[in-house]
């Protein structure tokens, strides 16, 4: 596809639309910070020509179309805060970022619903709702950083999709402005829609290729009034994944979430924290997070669950029932990354799916693949719903040449292994430019075949975030 390069004078026509101060122009270095997401390796960067920040439907709008009339290819960004490339420019041209789009409009507590726009923070929509005695439930772990409009662009998931599913759930309708420039609504608020086809939750994790989302109606929860977690220790990956879903059928307990650590994950981030539990003779441990509507529920649902981890060979349940040592033990998980980054700051963070039962094959073949690559994998997770990530670390010996080599061999490796297993490559990061090549491993050519067509007809001159998903051609 040829697109053409971003004039003075189109430049001179989105200072019209937007106002001087919201288009970055002819400064290398405030560009630089929207060429790249939170992907490390420079080679998935590319340096947009011009930064536009629309405030309004309307002038997202007219932006998209005066890029049509001159084929100039246009990238939707949130906060950057992807993992797969999604909101880099990779075929120059304009970043449009809704950063300034960000007013929650409406918090409608008799349809149990709020009105946003995409560049909201999604933390801050339950800071807003916490008063009312509401949540929202479809949010991931990233919550404190990423956008709303990035989270439905990626379909994002996160640690509590087990019981309360993941960001599709919770869209309800959505404003968009197509690739022509056209404005739309689909959804409202209502709970039940059979007319026509489910466009809406077509642009729910179509990665900003499809249309820009400028207003978002999310539904609401009440919020549990009682919370408890378990940290629990096993001597093996099998013996802990082995105990999830007889919590469900057993117990007949939906956990919140369960989330899973492998030895190289929980020690290096216990190492990190000087955390003292005794955790050195484990080799996995599960975090299994319990919500509800009192505490005399909740203390029944961890005492049922302890008791099922003991008898299936945890050496060791450990309670968090108070705001103290919850954050104790969410601290081991959340701070793996930020563990592995003192070891190399250059990391491949995949999020991998496979069926539950199938995470233990996938740790044996992970295990051989480090030993093959003379790399480290920690892999931690969502064990309640078989989202992993493995995270490749580069050796701290190692050249940038030879990590980026070590990489593009191991990679698809590790993914043709998860479609082996009935898994699929991507489960909330998504796909973006990083991981497109890799597609086929997991889907026919039919399917992407007719992936292609989608995006043809909603975008004819191909020019909203192309690169994406598949190559253009």
């Amino acid at each position: 596809m040829k697109y053409n390069k971003v004039t003075p004078e189109i430049v001179e026509e989105l200072r019209r639309i937007v106002g001087d101060r919201n288009v970055i122009y002819d400064d290398s270095e405030a560009l630089e910070a929207y060429s790249h997401d939170e992907v490390a390796e420079k080679e998935y960067a590319h340096m947009p020509d011009v930064v536009v920040k629309p405030t309004s439907t309307e002038q997202i709008s007219e932006i998209m179309k005066l890029a049509n009339r001159y084929m100039i290819p246009v990238t939707p960004r949130g906060a950057g805060s992807g993992l797969s490339g999604g909101a880099v420019p990779a075929c120059g041209g304009m970043v449009l970022s809704v950063e300034k789009m960000n007013r929650i409009l409406e918090i409608d507590t008799k349809n149990l619903m709020a009105v946003v726009e995409p560049g909201v923070v999604t933390n801050e929509i339950n800071n807003a709702i916490k008063d009312y005695g509401l949540f929202y439930a479809g949010y991931p772990m990233s919550v404190e950083t990423c956008y709303i409009g990035g989270n439905v662009a990626e379909n994002a998931g996160g640690g509590k999709a087990i019981k309360y599913g993941v960001t599709s759930r919770y869209i309800m309708g959505l404003e968009i402005v197509t690739p022509e420039g056209d404005i739309i609504n689909l959804g409202g608020k209502r709970v039940k829609d059979v007319t026509g086809y489910d466009l809406l939750h077509l642009m729910v994790g179509s990665e900003g290729t499809l249309g820009i989302f400028t207003k978002i109606i999310v539904k609401l929860q009440p919020m549990p009034v009682a919370k408890a977690d378990l940290l629990v220790l096993f001597n093996s990956v099998k013996e802990a994944i082995d105990i999830v879903p007889i919590i469900m059928t057993n117990g007949k307990i939906i956990p919140t979430s369960i989330e899973f650590m492998d030895e190289l994950s929980f020690k290096t981030s216990c190492e990190y924290l000087n955390e003292h539990l005794p955790y050195q003779n484990a080799k996995a441990m599960l975090l299994i997070e319990l919500d509800g509507d009192s505490m005399d529920i909740i203390e029944s649902q961890y005492e049922t669950i302890g008791e099922l981890c003991m008898k299936n060979s945890a050496i060791e349940v450990y309670v968090a029932d108070n705001a103290t040592t919850i954050e104790r033990v969410w601290r081991i998980r959340r701070n793996i990354a930020e563990a592995w980054k003192l070891v190399s700051p250059h990391q491949s963070l995949e999020d991998v799916v496979v069926p539950v039962s199938e995470i233990p094959a996938f740790m044996e073949k992970l295990e051989q693949l480090q030993k093959k690559y003379n790399v480290s994998i920690p892999c931690y997770g969502h064990a309640g719903d078989g989202n992993l990530h493995a995270t490749a670390v580069k050796n701290p010996d190692w050249t940038l040449e030879e990590w980026y080599d070590t990489l593009h061999k191991l990679l698809p490796e590790m993914y043709e292994i998860v479609g082996k297993l009935g898994g699929t490559i991507s489960g909330e990061h998504g796909i973006g430019h990083k991981r497109k090549d890799y597609m086929y491993l997991v889907l026919g050519d039919k399917e992407i075949e007719l992936m292609k067509k989608i995006k043809k007809a909603f975008d004819p001159n191909m020019i909203l975030n192309p690169g994406k998903l598949f190559n253009v051609e």
